[in-house]
Order: structure tokens, then sequence, then C-alpha cells
């Protein structure tokens, strides 16, 4: 099918990639960017990661964002946009409206109150006389990540039909009344009556096809302070920013999880083969105080790395370490029963007179070594993962 001619009313930067391939193309980072974390965490320098996973953040931040405003022909969706970019009818960028159908093809609009982002103002069903479903393949669907339902008056079948189509999909819609301003006036309810009534009504249409709690907005398109339109703004923000950031932080999240995994596995071939003194600092294999605190200097989640990493992500040193449980061995035991088991006094006990006992007895002491060896390195290990989460997270540009 052709593709739907397309309406540019303010340019935006040719520099941007296609809207379209972005996500994908964040789901798979570039191999210097996971070399570069590969590294540092393989020599346990959690504060170079810092650097890395911000330049990644710092060029997700700038990705554009595709969002589709769509709906019944006659429902006010150019109003809605220029209300939501706001500015007035009459300036040069404004998009067209009137009280005929106005909108006969796709046109984009950008904004500064939404940096980065492609509003697309999508002719309105029953504008052309194409089936639903040709609808979706002209306006091309399946290229925008976030869907603006615009209704007023009635929220019809087609309405619905429009948001089981993008829940398929998998697309994340909102749904927005836009001519509150004369339900209100011309109704005999409250105000507060009147816009329950409608809002149950939206849900109540949407229940019947199995769709539940979309988020729903009753707005006026002439005043975009009033009603719901702030909280639409606020909501809209957090939905791009978690629009731009899922892919790379889901990416970059498995490739750290990875890399603590081969370095774990590693350090239990080691662990297995009694080789301690190759990777821990400690004059004492069975003083397990500075056994763990060798495992987070060597994972760099000792305190002195925490601190560093706090200071450079700009937070209080106490969130990084609140999130951790191995600060030290009485606290790590009173979380871990196993480790607990482990360490108890009736286990030193017997482990202290194995180890004075004939050479038969060496194995058994031995193999207990192991065990506490590799449940404190799991331990740690997922601590590691949990400080890694909240840098990533820590790196994200706020909107």
């Amino acid at each position: 099918m052709a593709e739907a001619p397309v309406s540019y009313c303010t340019p935006l930067s040719t520099s941007f990639p296609s809207t379209a391939s972005y996500h994908t193309g964040w789901s798979i980072l570039p191999e210097e960017v996971i070399r570069n974390i590969e590294r540092a965490l393989q020599n346990g320098k959690l504060l170079e990661v810092i650097p890395v996973t911000r330049a990644v953040m710092e060029r997700v931040s700038r990705t554009p964002v595709s969002i589709a405003v769509t709906g019944e022909s006659g429902n006010g969706m150019s109003s809605f946009v220029n209300a939501l970019r706001d500015i007035g009818h009459e300036e040069e960028t404004s998009a067209p409206t009137g009280v005929v159908r106005t909108t006969q093809t796709r046109a984009c609009y950008s904004s500064s109150l939404f940096p980065n982002v492609v509003l697309w103002d999508l002719p309105g069903m029953g504008a052309t006389t194409q089936s639903f479903e040709n609808y979706l393949d002209e306006m091309q669907f399946s290229q925008y990540d976030l869907f603006i339902i615009i209704a007023s008056e009635q929220f019809s079948m087609n309405h619905v039909k429009l948001a089981k189509t993008l829940k398929g999909m998998g697309k994340r819609f909102y749904v927005v009344w836009t001519k509150l301003d004369r339900d209100l006036s011309t109704s005999v309810l409250s105000h507060t009556q009147t816009q329950k009534n409608i809002r149950e009504n939206v849900q109540e249409n949407l229940q019947w096809e199995g769709l539940r709690d979309p988020p729903i907005f009753l707005i006026s398109n002439l005043d975009p302070l009033l009603h719901d339109f702030p909280k639409l703004r606020d909501t809209l923000q957090k939905d791009l920013s978690n629009i731009r950031y899922h892919a790379p932080l889901e990416a970059l999240s498995q490739i750290c999880e990875n890399i603590v995994n081969d370095k774990v596995t590693d350090l239990k071939e080691r662990i297995a083969k009694e080789r301690f003194q190759d990777f821990l600092d400690i004059r004492d294999v069975d003083d397990l105080r500075e056994v763990l605190e060798a495992y987070r200097l060597c994972f760099g989640i000792d305190d002195q790395s925490l601190h560093q990493v706090a200071h450079c992500m700009g937070k209080m040193a106490i969130e990084y370490r609140a999130i951790t449980k191995s600060q030290d061995l009485r606290s790590l035991c009173s979380r871990d029963w196993k480790l607990k088991v482990m360490t108890c006094l009736v286990m030193t006990v017997i482990l202290r007179l194995l180890s004075c006992a004939s050479c038969l007895c060496r194995p058994i002491t031995r193999c207990i070594r192991r065990m506490r060896q590799r449940r404190i390195l799991k331990l740690v290990a997922e601590d590691t993962k949990t400080v890694l989460k909240k840098i990533l997270e820590d790196s994200t540009i706020p909107a």
C-alpha cells in the first residue's frame, strides 16, 4: 500500500535517526561500550562504569519519541495538539483547526515543552473512506511509540476498536476527552458528577473489551492549565522518559549482570582449586570477616569505593550502602540463613576440631571452607548487581 502523505509543519533536525528503529537499535549496544564496562567490572572499578553509562544515557536522552494523536474526525485533535504545545491557533506553526475537517494528511510538529518529541497529528477516522484496517496501515501505526486517543461528546466503538488494537500491538495509549468545558456548561449536573459520569462511561466501554485502567484525562483545549491537563503533561513527561530509557537500561543491566556472573564463575573455579591467594589479598582464609572485605574490594563495593561512586553520582554514600547486605559479616549472616548456619558457633567449633584432627578429616574442613567462600562470593555478587542497577538508574537524565 502506498505510504501516507506527510505534511512537515515545523522542521526537525536532520540529524535525528529514524524514530521507528531507535528502540531496537538501543537494545544492542556498541562493542566499545561493552568492552569498557567489562574491563571496569573485571578490575572491580565501578567508578569507571559511570562515565560509560552517562555517555550512553546522554545520547539516549536526545533520541526522538513519536507520539500519535488519533481519534474520530471533529473531536478536536488539532486543537489538542496546539494546546499541548501551548500555542495559539493563530500562530504560524500551529496545527490548522476549524469547524470542518482540516487534517487530511499526517502532519508532524515539535515543541520546546517536549524536546526531541515528534508529535503527529493524524487525520481522524472518517476523514477518508478507507476501512479501519487500511487506516491503521496508511497512518503507519507501527512507527509510533505512544498514542493519544482523542474523544468528545461520545466514546464510540471506533475509539474502543482503536484502544483494543493498540493494546494488541503492545503500544501505550491515553484517552483524552477534549471538550470538557462544553460538557460542564451544558450539563444540569454538578461539575464533579459530570466528570465522574464521563470517566465511568469511557471505562465501561473499554472494560467490555477487556481493556482496563488506561490513563484517562478530561481536559479543555481552551485552557491547558485547568482540569486534568497538568496531570496529563506530568504523566507524559514520565512516560517519555520510560520510553527512551527502558531499552538501553535493560541492555546495560543485562550486560553488567552477565559480566558479574562470568566473574563469579571464574572465582568459583579458583575456590574449587583452593587458589584463594590468586584473587584475595588475605592472610587467613578462615577469617570470614577478612574474606568478606576482600570480596567486596574485589568487586568494587567496599566502603571507600561506594563513597567514591556516590560522590560521582551526586548522591549521599548512605544511599548506596543502604542497598547492600554485605557491609559486615554480622549483618550479612542475619540476612542469609545459610551463611548463618555455616558461621554459627557450633560449626566454628566443629571446624576447629576437624582442623586439629587427623589427615582423614582435612577433606571435610576444606569442603566447609569452600562452601563458606562460595556463599560469601554469591552474596557479594548480588550486592554488586544491585549497586550497578542503581548506578544505571541514577545515570538517566531527568525530563
